[in-house]
Formats: structure tokens, C-alpha cells, sequence
């Protein structure tokens, strides 16, 4: 299968403080609150075209797998955006060269809801790789 990577669509950062972080990156760096999920420990910034997503350690969907702050892991993981997104194909071919294919799920990222799916490079990182926003797909369909 043949796709292009289209930009990061956002980076999840494991934080201790996520108050101090939001007012760090919004105030230093210019970035803006664009969704909070407080229940789930996830607040998500606007980067430009990309978020810049906060989870408080410890929260619902913080994997256990994702090392610690402490020593020196706090990034959970990264997002590419590419086109064009065949789940099925992309998992074959991904798995065709020996990653190991994660969760698939509609999910939020910089251009809003659409399908994507968790794989891990050589070292456990994980990356994700999303589609276009559903309302892109419906069109396109």
C-alpha cells in the first residue's frame, strides 16, 4: 500500500502538572486550549495545524507501558497524518514489514474525529497513524 505522510497531527506528552503545563504552553509558547476532557486527565492544545496533547499521569487512558517522566519517556505518542487511509490495507502492509499493529479506533486529533490505528516502531514507541476527519471520508466516499 502506498500512502504519504501529510504532517504530525499531534504529540501526547505525559505530565505531572497539567495546569502548569496548559499556562507553559499557551502562555510561553502561544499554543490555546482547544478541547478539555478533565475525566479522562487529557487537556489538548492548538499548535498551528497540530495539537499538543497533555495526559496527567495516572489518568484513565495513561498506559502503564509508557515509561515515566522521571526517567526520561514522558512522550506516549506520536501521530502522523497520512493519505489515503485503507485500514485494512495499511495494517497488511504494515504488518507485512514485521510492526507490530495496535488498536484501530476513531479518534481526535488536529482536524477532528477520523479512523486510526497504533503500531510500534523497533525500540516500543508508539506512533499513530490517522486518516483524514470522517466528514472528509463521507465526501470522498
Amino acid at each position: 500500500m502506498k500512502f504519504h505522510i501529510r504532517e504530525i497531527d499531534h504529540v501526547v506528552i505525559r505530565v505531572a502538572d497539567a495546569d502548569a503545563m496548559t499556562r507553559f504552553y499557551c502562555d510561553a509558547l502561544g499554543c490555546s486550549v482547544e478541547k478539555e476532557q478533565r475525566d479522562i486527565g487529557l487537556i489538548q492544545l492548538r499548535a498551528g495545524r497540530s495539537l499538543i496533547d497533555l495526559l496527567q499521569i495516572g489518568a484513565k487512558i495513561d498506559r502503564p507501558d509508557s515509561g515515566s517522566p522521571s526517567a526520561g519517556r514522558n512522550m506516549d505518542h506520536l501521530c502522523l497524518r497520512i493519505e489515503p487511509f485503507d485500514e485494512a490495507a495499511l495494517e497488511a502492509h504494515l504488518i507485512e514489514r514485521g510492526a507490530r499493529v495496535g488498536e484501530k479506533a476513531v479518534r481526535y486529533g488536529a482536524d477532528g474525529f477520523g479512523r486510526s490505528l497504533y503500531l510500534f516502531d523497533p525500540e516500543g514507541n508508539m506512533v499513530e497513524l490517522k486518516g483524514p476527519p470522517e466528514a472528509a471520508r463521507a465526501t470522498s466516499l
